[in-house]
C-alpha cells in the first residue's frame, strides 16, 4: 500500500511539470502588402538581395508568376537594378536562372518580408502605414554554401 502511495505522490508531481499544448508557435499569416508599402519593401529587399547575389549584367532571376502588389514591385525593383527576371519559366538555352522564392507574412502587427536563392536568405521586418513601410528590424543575411 505504501508503495502504491509513493507511486501515486510522483505521478502526481511529475504531470504538473508537462508543457502545455499551446507553447511557443512560428506561425505567421500571408497579407497583401498594396501600393506604396509593396514598392517600399520590395525596393529595400532587392537592393539589399543586388548586394549579395553578384552583377545584374551576368545574373538572370527566375520567379513564380504571381499577380500580387507585391510580386509587380519586386520584378520593376529587380529590372530597375538591371537583373533579367523570367516569370514565364522560359529561359534561353545559354541561360541558367537563378531561382528566387519570396514570401510577405504579417508577424506581431508588421510585415516579415523574405527573399531567398540557392546561394543566400535575406529577411526583415517593416511598420507599414498608409504613406509606405520603414524597416523595423536590421537585415538578416544567411549564406548558403
Amino acid at each position: 500500500m505504501r508503495k502504491l502511495l509513493i507511486i501515486m505522490i510522483t505521478a502526481t508531481l511529475l504531470s504538473g511539470c508537462q508543457t502545455a499544448e499551446d507553447g511557443l508557435t512560428t506561425s505567421s499569416t500571408p497579407v497583401a502588402v498594396t501600393g506604396t508599402a509593396a514598392s517600399a519593401i520590395a525596393g529595400d529587399m532587392a537592393s539589399r538581395l543586388a548586394e549579395q547575389i553578384g552583377p545584374a549584367a551576368t545574373t538572370t532571376l527566375k520567379m513564380e508568376k504571381d499577380s500580387s502588389d507585391f510580386a509587380a514591385a519586386l520584378e520593376a525593383a529587380l529590372k530597375g537594378w538591371g537583373y533579367t527576371v523570367i516569370t514565364d519559366g522560359k529561359a534561353g538555352k545559354d541561360v541558367k536562372p537563378v531561382e528566387l522564392a519570396y514570401s510577405v507574412d504579417g508577424v506581431d502587427g508588421q510585415v516579415l518580408a523574405q527573399l531567398s536563392t540557392p546561394s543566400v536568405a535575406l529577411g526583415r521586418a517593416y511598420s507599414t502605414s498608409a504613406a509606405g513601410a520603414t524597416p523595423a528590424s536590421p537585415l538578416s543575411i544567411m549564406q548558403r554554401n
